[in-house]
This record gives C-alpha cells, sequence and structure tokens, in this order.
C-alpha cells in the first residue's frame, strides 16, 4: 500500500478529517478539515517569515484571557480570544511549545478548567513541519 494509499484510508476512517496545507498568495494555513466543505477542528494561520502562527480551535475551550498551551514537557501562557465560533491564540513558532509539538503530534489547550487536545498523526506531521519551516522569522 502507497503512502498515499495509507493517507486516503486513514481520512474516510477519520470521517474525511484531514490535515491540509495551503501555500501560495496570502498567509499559509495548515487546517485540520473535511476538504471542499467548511468543517474545521483547527486552523494555524501565519504570514510566511513571522515566526508567529495564530491557533484557531473550532468548538473550542470558550471564554477569553489567557490559555495555557503543553506539549511533551514544555508549557507556555498567551492571551486567548473568542470569536465566534472558535477560540484563538497566538503562539511563536520557534517557542519550545511548538518545537514539542512538531516532535509529538500532540498540542493540549486550556482555559481555566477547560481542554482541549489538537493531535496531527505522524503521517501527517511532515505539513505540520514544512508549515513551521515557512512561518519561521
Amino acid at each position: 500500500m502507497t503512502l498515499l494509499a495509507i493517507i486516503a484510508a486513514t481520512a474516510a476512517l477519520q470521517g474525511g478529517w484531514t490535515w491540509t496545507l495551503y501555500e501560495g498568495e496570502g498567509p499559509l494555513v495548515l487546517a485540520n478539515e473535511v476538504p471542499d466543505t467548511a468543517q474545521l477542528r483547527t486552523t494555524f494561520q501565519c504570514a510566511p517569515g513571522s515566526g508567529v502562527a495564530r491557533v484557531d480551535l473550532y468548538g473550542g475551550p470558550g471564554g477569553s484571557g489567557f490559555a495555557t498551551l503543553t506539549s511533551g514537557g514544555a508549557s507556555a501562557t498567551a492571551e486567548t480570544t473568542r470569536v465566534s465560533d472558535r477560540q484563538s491564540v497566538v503562539l511563536r513558532t520557534d517557542h519550545p511549545v511548538f518545537g514539542a509539538f512538531m516532535v509529538t503530534g500532540t498540542l493540549d489547550v486550556a482555559v481555566g478548567e477547560r481542554h482541549q487536545t489538537v493531535e496531527v498523526p505522524a503521517t501527517h506531521r511532515g505539513r505540520l513541519r514544512r508549515f513551521a519551516e515557512l512561518c519561521a522569522g
């Protein structure tokens, strides 16, 4: 079975959910989505070379204030806002939490007692690394 077939089979098992990297005009976007629909779980967005990514969690923890982001043994605190249907938080791509996220594929975002975990399977981590590389300042 080819890698492309494995990725397609995994997406089918997840109800069509996959990670997609959008490069080109405008901001870079890494999205956990069902392609060709409005269904989103998570997006990472940055201006190329800025070194800063905005993380949007759809159906996320809710509320404004501060979020604690954790991956592996690293953690960070960042201001967060609730915008319409998503929770937004900004994180530098050179922060140890983002580095740990690229290795583990897991990022926990907590606002108060509410948590949402972002998971990028190993088969999609190349897209996450590419996103970080293109965003790097």
